[in-house]
């Protein structure tokens, strides 16, 4: 039977509450596989495993339990070894880089954050700041509404200036936030964001780094930030547990996308 990995802790980590349920419908028995100075928390992997509402809880919670007692690199959900001796041979091969990322990662937590730009105050500041801009949509104004050609030639130059504003804005956010945290990892892009960042955070310094985001959303009202957090470090751990063995990995990510 395939086996489910929710994260890696150290062999000296505390015993997890017995009995504790994980994914599935009926849970999943969890239990740990032990290997030499670290340990992996698994259960069985359900057959036909989805990121259900209670599968994605079930995994958070087993990772909230186990990260209480001692620091555990988290593993996204759906990761899924062949088996129990997949595992343990990648914790053996692994074993420098993940008690390296224990040591770095305790006690600290991630906030991923995203922004993009409030649409009528960022186009309020192109009009204001680009004499160009501004001078074509007077000329229109006064114009009745300027030509069929002019209208689109203003729409053109508002959409570039918008678009170059992204890359400065996602810069200055980062120049902003950057020095408030332990470590920093820039997710994929996405459709509607200009930025897509996860903080490593020090657990103790996290009022530290929340009130240079909203320091952040002051200075930049033309801007909208969200934040999702704290979170286990989910976009430090990488490599996963499953992928240096050539094991097959399955599932949807959760926490820090």
């Amino acid at each position: 039977m395939s086996t489910y990995v929710y994260g890696i802790a150290a062999d000296s980590h505390p015993a997890l509450p017995e009995g504790m349920g994980g994914v599935g419908d009926p849970p999943r028995q969890v239990r740990i596989l032990r290997e030499g100075d670290l340990a992996a928390i698994v259960s069985d992997a359900p057959e036909g495993l989805r990121p259900k509402r209670r599968d994605l809880l079930a995994h958070q919670n087993v990772l909230s339990e186990a990260g209480a007692a001692g620091c555990v690199l988290p593993m996204r959900f759906g990761s899924v070894a062949p088996d129990e001796n997949s595992i343990t041979g990648v914790l053996a091969e692994r074993a420098e880089h993940y008690k390296e990322r224990l040591r770095a990662l305790e006690g600290r937590v991630e906030y991923n954050l995203k922004a993009n730009h409030v649409e009528e105050a960022v186009l309020h500041q192109v009009m204001a700041q680009d004499p160009d801009i501004r001078g074509l949509a007077e000329a229109n104004r006064q114009s009745g509404g300027g030509s069929y050609d002019d209208k689109i030639r203003l729409g053109e130059l508002v959409a570039a200036a918008v678009k170059g504003r992204e890359a400065d804005d996602a810069a200055a956010l980062r120049s902003a936030l950057d020095s408030a945290a332990a470590d920093v990892s820039v997710g994929p892009e996405s459709t509607g964001w200009l930025t897509n960042v996860s903080y490593l955070v020090d657990r103790e310094s996290a009022e530290h780094f929340l009130a240079a985001v909203e320091q952040a959303r002051k200075d930049m009202p033309h801007l909208e930030v969200r934040v999702n957090g704290p979170l286990p470090p989910y976009s430090f751990v990488e490599p996963g547990p499953a992928e240096p063995a050539g094991t097959t990995v399955s599932g949807t990510e959760t926490g820090a996308g």
